[in-house]
């Protein structure tokens, strides 16, 4: 039988810690968040490996779903310098694995996922924790009514960022995801002051895409 709170500081300390995160109130959420409990039952063994897990065929209508690797949200995370006082939006909340662990950390979380059975089990996951919200929904047009937003983030790879996305962010707000085409991509900070917007390039991940966030293509003319 497996050992999940040995795997969990095992993974702390091997996954999270050896790659700069030194923020101990994120290292403090991760340890306190039961991540076998956020995926299938056949796979909670892997929980703790260092890839994405992938999710339940039956959750998943709108194609493949994975929590992404804690190394990468770690890091992320690190990236987005939450404060206690923010708003947090979680896109692509999945299961509500991330949710849960940004909601130890910030003021508030919604939790925004446009798969059905995905949002129905995050809503379950998360009943107890008081300041997250999910809300169903397709992901580019992000949760206009509960905006604006001290931080989006994004919980998997995106071809590009909606601009709906980037106008929920509050004055000084940031972004961050993994955004490009190619399986490996660059983790990008976007962030906002007054009608600016910055972007710079933190590091390289590999992490599972999310639906509908794909690259605008122009229409082929013969």
């Amino acid at each position: 039988m497996t050992d999940y709170t040995a795997a969990r500081l095992n993974m702390v300390e091997s996954q999270v810690r050896p790659n700069g995160i030194t923020d101990r109130r994120i290292i403090a959420a991760i340890e306190a968040v039961a991540r076998e409990d956020f995926v299938p039952e056949s796979r909670r063994p892997l929980a703790y490996m260092d890839e994405d897990v992938a999710l339940d065929p039956s959750d998943r209508a709108q194609g493949p779903r994975a929590l992404i690797e804690v190394m990468a949200f770690a890091r992320m995370l690190q990236q987005a310098a939450i404060k206690p006082t923010d708003k947090v939006l979680i896109v692509g909340a999945e299961t509500g694995y991330g949710a849960a662990v940004v909601s130890q950390i910030a003021a508030s979380v919604v939790a925004l996922e446009c798969d059905p059975g995905l949002a129905a089990r995050a809503k379950s996951n998360l009943a107890g924790a008081a300041n997250v919200k999910v809300v169903e929904g397709p992901l580019a047009g992000g949760a206009a009514a509960e905006q604006p937003f001290d931080v989006i983030l994004l919980e998997g790879r995106a071809e590009a960022v909606p601009q709906a996305l980037i106008d929920q962010l509050a004055d000084g707000g940031r972004l961050i995801g993994v955004v490009g085409e190619r399986e490996t991509s660059h983790a990008c900070v976007y962030s906002r002051s007054g009608a600016a917007v910055a972007v710079r390039q933190v590091f390289d991940a590999s992490v599972a895409a999310l639906p509908g966030l794909k690259m605008k293509r122009p229409a082929f003319v013969f």
